[in-house]
């Protein structure tokens, strides 16, 4: 299931082909609820292990367009891990002070310190898109910063950071639900934006912003997987097997005891 999600590097990522309402084999939500939740446990005791070693990091970048489904994956992914060792980043517009700076200054003040998770909710891939969608780069700028992106990512992984990088897919049709259910909900009204809407009415620019983002940045050292995201269950349950996929290849290890501490009774 998980290598058809792959955007295989220096290949075209063809969202056009990518069904975001595949249900990957799964069948339904009912069925799958006892394999999420063993995934879940899978998690919690890999990233104890991460959390204990204190050697390595991990980086979750979740993208897609407005209410593809970033937060809910978020809280339902790691609904039982350890919080200490699990750190959440939303990047919104820059402030005045990170627009001082180069545009991935914010973005590195933020990447997981050794044993840590981290979460992007957005990310640097908003200063190729969206920057692009609003005019702020031109083509070249884009390319060239693409390039950018490639090799900070290498660097990350080289300094012992595994980048997962997740494209949470979602159709139109599906979208416009979404929003609907954000604006019927008195308590889900406060994540509508009107924005929201003029970057819908440009759909196909932005769906072929992140065709090119995607196409130009999933390396080998940090690939893009497009996960389908009409159906929550499978948007969820594709993120925890990814996870759990690469944190069993990292194999983090509790570290050794002491032997000192052999034979010693607490009184």
């Amino acid at each position: 299931m998980l290598s058809r999600l792959r955007v295989d590097p220096g290949e075209r990522a063809r969202l056009d082909r990518r069904d975001p309402a595949d249900r990957l084999g799964l069948t339904s939500k009912d069925e799958t609820a006892p394999a999420l939740a063993a995934l879940l446990e899978q998690l919690r005791n890999l990233q104890a292990r991460l959390w204990a070693e204190q050697q390595r990091s991990v980086l979750l970048v979740l993208q897609g367009v407005d209410a593809s489904g970033k937060d809910g994956a978020i809280r339902r992914v790691f609904s039982g891990v350890n919080p200490q060792g699990v750190r959440v980043v939303s990047f919104r517009a820059p402030s005045s002070r990170e627009r001082s700076h180069d545009y991935l200054w914010r973005v590195h003040l933020a990447a997981p310190a050794r044993g840590e998770i981290g979460i992007w909710n957005r990310s640097h891939y908003e200063d190729i898109v969206t920057a692009h969608l609003l005019g702020v780069v031109d083509d070249a700028a884009r390319e060239l910063r693409s390039g950018h992106l490639r090799d900070f990512e290498r660097m990350l992984t080289d300094e012992g950071t595994t980048i997962l990088k997740v494209f949470l897919h979602l159709s139109k049709d599906a979208q416009r639900e979404q929003l609907q259910e954000r604006i019927d909900d008195p308590a889900k009204r406060w994540k509508f934006r009107p924005d929201d809407l003029e970057t819908r009415a440009r759909w196909g620019e932005v769906m072929a912003g992140y065709e090119a983002a995607l196409s130009a940045t999933s390396t080998p050292w940090a690939p893009w997987y497009v996960v389908p995201a009409d159906r929550r269950w499978v948007r969820d349950v594709a993120v925890a097997r990814l996870l759990v996929r690469e944190l069993e290849r990292m194999d983090p290890r509790f570290p050794p005891s002491d032997p000192a501490l052999d034979g010693i009774c607490v009184e």
